[in-house]
């Protein structure tokens, strides 16, 4: 960990000796992350003021093969003046220009890089219901791009890369430069980015994965409990022919890809009309730009019946009221509270981050490879068989360091978890 007083000098120094290691980074996510074919087109999307990093990139996926990049900008101060002055019905139609580009980006086969970045109170004050109405649009809308990242058609990787307002918000009171150092070294140490083989490096951290998977996936828990001293007390129940993924994920055709970098968890989806009680928010939530803190939800036969927040119940309530699918379960996560990002005692402020940092669980849409045959299913299929259908998908995070979690099998039989935050077998 670096020192926690920097001076500007030192940490511009830093950043000078950080650029191998920053490349390197680019060169993981464009060859472990989406795993470029010779010859695909590769969309990255990025913050402008990623540009340095999204230049990186771009120059990584031609040196992996890439037929052809195309870059598709995005800008928070941008976006907040669009939410401010235009009607909400506006948000309700993708534009079609936007959705021709990226259906077909997605039908030609294309991978997608998505280069997380943006300040955490982009949006505050906005009502959340435009930018709800603008993702449900795209989610709906764009079918043939939705598809392809929902079942893995088109290997995608979502990677995190610093901007100001965020490394403000992780590191309070640092000048911009040592903010943005910081940072810098937090995502690449938390991505397995900072040593001298990324890529191997990642090799092991997916295998590490495997013991947990086959213990979950030879088990076949009919349901899981969760209990926290907060007062988190929830059963969720799994589906019939239920599987565990984790790791590196796989299009439907064996292309390997990593969707998250970094990642930590297991997980599957549940059934959608299998869980009952309560559940306690571990950490905050920000859902485009707006912060949801001290929350809980109640679930019962599967649905939201109830809900509250210290800190953006509207926000939560957006969130909810997307669709039908948005009141039940699509994904649960396990994660340990022994990996590099919880033990790293930095709050990111961004679900790709702190989402693996702590045991998850997400409102909306399930996923096609965590039921055996999901990939033959369609969306009907897939609900008929208790996998959630939804236009949205928001993780939030469950995982305190008490949380225990017992899996009960079809026969009735219990098998700790999780105890105390962490695999029963650590």
């Amino acid at each position: 960990m670096i020192r926690a007083a920097l001076t500007v000098e030192e940490a511009l120094e830093g950043m000078k000796a950080l650029e191998p290691k920053i490349k390197n980074y680019a060169r993981l996510v464009v060859r472990k992350g989406v795993n470029v074919k010779p010859g695909q087109e590769v969309v990255v999307q990025s913050p402008v003021e990623c540009a340095p990093f999204a230049r990186v990139v771009v120059a990584e996926a031609y040196a992996a093969g890439a037929g052809h990049v195309t870059v598709v900008w995005a800008d928070d101060a941008v976006t907040r003046l669009t939410y401010e002055h235009v009607d909400k019905s506006y948000f309700e139609q993708t534009p079609e220009w936007k959705r021709l580009q990226l259906d077909s980006l997605a039908q030609d086969g294309a991978c997608f890089i998505f280069i997380e970045g943006a300040d955490p109170a982009a949006l505050k004050g906005i009502d959340p219901a435009k930018p709800a109405a603008a993702s449900k649009a795209r989610n709906t809308q764009c079918k043939v791009f939705r598809r392809g990242l929902d079942y893995n058609i088109n290997p995608w990787c979502i990677a995190g890369a610093p901007v100001v307002a965020w490394a403000h918000e992780v590191f309070l009171g640092d000048a911009d430069e040592v903010a943005i150092y910081k940072l810098w070294n937090a995502i690449l140490h938390t991505a397995r980015a900072d040593g001298q083989d990324p890529e191997s490096d990642w090799e092991l951290h997916d295998a590490a994965f495997e013991k947990n998977l086959r213990f979950l996936n030879d088990n076949r828990f009919d349901r899981l409990h969760y209990t926290a001293a907060n007062g988190t007390d929830l059963t969720i129940g799994m589906t019939k022919g239920h599987e565990w993924a984790g790791g590196k994920g796989k299009t439907p055709d064996g292309h390997p890809f990593f969707p998250n970098i970094p990642t930590e968890e297991v997980f599957t989806s549940p059934d959608r009309m299998r869980a009952d009680g309560i559940v306690y928010s571990a950490m905050p939530l920000i859902h485009h730009g707006n912060k949801v803190d001290d929350f809980w939800i109640k679930f019962k036969a599967g649905r939201v019946v109830d809900y509250d927040a210290r800190v953006g119940k509207a926000t939560l309530a957006s969130i909810i009221d997307t669709d039908e699918g948005a009141a039940h379960l699509g994904e649960v996560a396990l994660i340990s509270k022994n990996t590099p990002i919880r033990e790293s005692g930095v709050l990111f402020y961004d679900t790709l981050y702190d989402e693996n940092a702590s045991c998850h669980l997400a409102l909306g849409v399930g996923f096609p490879e965590c039921i055996e045959g999901g990939y033959d299913m369609s969306k009907e299929e897939l609900l008929e068989h208790g996998v959630n259908v939804s236009s949205t998908h928001v993780d939030f995070m469950i995982g305190t360091d008490d949380i225990d979690i017992t899996g009960i099998t079809p026969d009735g039989r219990e098998v700790v978890i999780f105890q105390n935050g962490q695999w029963s077998w650590e």
